[in-house]
């Protein structure tokens, strides 16, 4: 059940225009969105860390893995309500921008219009474990640049939900992203995420226009240090792992 208050935020996602997406993406290499949840939302997603341990089917402490340092928790299903509507809202947003990107690349624009498809043919090829996440950082906790792949199939766009408000309850803890250029050298960014906010980011490469067409850039992602206070997000990745 979808209280109305969520529903509002939902239908705000709903009218997300994929053209103004993909525009931004364009030209800064991100998309990020006004805040769309609000911080009882927003809280009540961040709570669902310290849960019932069944709520998740894994917890990963990042410095154990050489990932950086935090800890992160992946949900089991089923997952939450609101998470399963973020992602389906969101996907339908974004697919338009996949299979545009699609073509620009020469590969084939077959992204499925609705998320229940892409779970579908992830689990024909065993990618059936869900991939949402919820992450908390604590002061010098960070995570290193990596690609959330998870398998053969990867939708090549995913989100990024920042449950906690910058400067208020944490300093540090930027949302980087690393452009690498081909033959040049690499461009990093840091995104301007606020409490509820959305950041739309590509997953492994993105299309860049060159001389002679669209060319992949490859795209890395990851969290600077936490300098004070605590910092959680809500991940969103279309695809589910192996």
């Amino acid at each position: 059940m979808i209280e109305p208050r969520s529903a509002r935020h939902l239908a705000a996602i709903a009218s997300l225009d994929p053209e103004a997406i993909g525009a931004g993406l364009e030209r800064d290499g991100f998309f990020v969105t006004a805040p769309l949840l609000d911080v009882g939302h927003c809280a009540a997603l961040a709570g669902l860390y310290d849960a019932d341990a069944a709520r998740f089917r894994s917890t990963v402490t990042m410095a154990r893995q050489g990932f950086g340092r935090g800890e992160y928790k992946y949900f089991a299903h089923p997952l939450p309500d609101l998470v399963v509507s973020l992602r389906q809202m969101l996907y339908q947003r974004l697919a338009p921008v996949a299979n545009a990107w699609a073509q620009r690349l020469d590969q084939p624009a077959d992204w499925p219009a609705h998320h229940d498809a892409l779970l579908t043919r992830c689990a024909a090829v065993g990618q059936t474990r869900p991939t949402p996440l919820l992450l908390r950082y604590g002061p010098g906790d960070y995570n290193c640049l990596h690609q959330d792949l998870y398998g053969a199939i990867h939708f090549p766009l995913q989100a990024i939900v920042l449950l906690d408000q910058p400067g208020i309850d944490f300093d540090g803890g930027e949302l980087l992203l690393v452009e690498q250029r081909p033959r040049r050298q690499s461009i990093p960014k840091v995104l301007p995420l606020l409490q509820g906010a959305i950041a739309v980011i590509p997953v492994k490469h993105r299309p860049v226009m060159g001389a002679r067409g669209s060319t992949r850039v490859q795209v890395r992602h990851g969290v600077s240090k936490l300098h004070r206070g605590q910092r959680r997000t809500l991940g969103l990745i279309f695809h589910d792992a192996v």
